[in-house]
């Protein structure tokens, strides 16, 4: 009775919070609020601007969404879990769902009271979550910063969700990539500490299902940002610093490079004969990565590689990846000009994209890379309620970089 109590308060609490802020549009303007999590009240700023808080349900994919969940490589995990599922959706009066890495929604299970009540707001295959078009919730935030999220009440940005509390974790496949999200929603009496550590003890099962199913990856791993390693499954290959380099750059720019373009990008003005890029190249077909194309310097099978993907996920405009992905400049220490242009352009990349977020989570985490860097954490400060703990956190950062 005391934890219903408890929990029939905080709704009230949030649901005067949301009357507050929430129809009358001062959420543009920045909330003060001690109820409010910092980065419920965030998100809150964000989906206002896309989303009519008067939204009944979410709106629905354009596309075919039981072609995607055949395809997708959630499908076989989650059909060995079923029975884990259907104990807990009907056990407990729970709800489950996974979503791709967009936030629709391509699977969902539960008993046939709650699954009906679900389906009323779009909580089934074919919704779409993300907070773009469904404002605050648990899906959309954890699509967001990559991590387990819960949303209680009217912490939900859309009324019609208030009844709801949702407890949410990512999956991740064995690359790192976030593939989805599994959510358990149920009403908001219902909400208990413990559903928090089922779903993310759920998506870890979900994981490992899926890192067995996945093949292990065919060629090499390069990792070049922060340090430098090749690894082939659990072997080390050990190889120079110019291989690194030349290899690096191959990584970075699939369409390849003539001879006499890779010779200046790895000594610039002071390039030797052309025998010695010859040889270097030469050398990594024999101890790295096989098959070098001759005319044109090029890795006739991709390799898989972390600045590469950090690449992608700018282009994507998936900031979070690319921050996740940025471990530290390229090839540090190196002097190699085509290094030296590259390892600006990435930094350049991810910063650019991290100031231009409205998220401070993202800016907090380059900010760990970054701690000379006053004006992430300025932005991080910014970003962050005051009532925030981590805003302390920005704020000493900041007081160091500027002491710098």
């Amino acid at each position: 009775m005391a934890r219903q109590s408890s929990l029939s308060q905080r709704r009230a609490a949030l649901e005067k919070e949301w009357a507050r802020w929430v129809p009358a549009r001062t959420v543009s303007a920045g909330i003060d609020s001690s109820h409010l999590r910092g980065e419920v009240a965030q998100s809150w700023m964000r989906s206002r601007r896309t989303v009519d808080p008067e939204l009944d349900c979410a709106p629905a994919a354009a596309d075919d969404v039981g072609a995607r969940w055949a395809a997708s490589p959630l499908r076989a995990p989650m059909s060995e879990l079923s029975d884990h599922v259907h104990a807990i959706t009907h056990d407990s009066g729970f709800v489950a769902a996974v979503t791709d890495e967009d936030g629709t929604i391509l699977w969902s299970h539960g008993g046939a009271v709650m699954r009906r009540r679900a389906e009323r707001v779009g909580f089934a295959p074919g919704g779409r979550w993300d907070e773009t078009h469904m404002g605050t919730n648990a899906l959309s935030l954890t699509l967001r910063t990559g991590r387990p999220s819960s949303v209680f009440a009217a912490e939900h940005l859309v009324a019609a969700l208030h009844e709801w509390v949702c407890y949410c974790a990512p999956i991740r496949g064995a690359d790192g990539r976030q593939l989805g999200v599994l959510d358990l929603s149920t009403t908001w009496d219902r909400s208990h500490p413990l559903a928090m550590s089922t779903v993310r003890t759920l998506a870890t099962a979900i994981e490992a299902k899926l890192h067995q199913h996945e093949r292990p990856a065919s060629g090499p791993r390069l990792t070049c940002l922060g340090g430098a390693e090749l690894m082939r499954g659990d072997e080390r290959i050990r190889l120079r610093r110019r291989h690194f380099e030349i290899l690096t750059l191959l990584a970075l720019e699939p369409d390849g490079f003539t001879p006499e373009r890779l010779q200046l990008a790895i000594y610039g003005d002071r390039a030797p004969a052309a025998s010695t890029v010859k040889a270097d190249v030469s050398h990594l077909r024999r101890t790295a990565v096989g098959d070098i194309t001759s005319r044109i310097y090029r890795l006739a099978t991709p390799l898989s590689c972390d600045a590469a993907d950090v690449l992608a996920a700018l282009g994507a405009g998936d900031t979070a990846t690319a921050v996740r992905l940025y471990r530290g400049p390229l090839l540090p220490g190196s002097q190699t000009p085509g290094i030296v242009e590259w390892r600006e352009y990435l930094k350049v990349g991810v910063r650019t994209a991290v100031l231009a977020s409205d998220d401070p989570v993202l800016a907090l985490h380059y900010g760990e890379k970054a701690l000379e860097d006053s004006e992430i954490h300025e932005h991080a400060s910014l970003l962050l309620p005051a009532a925030d703990a981590r805003r302390a956190i920005a704020t000493a950062r900041l007081r160091a970089a500027l002491r710098c």
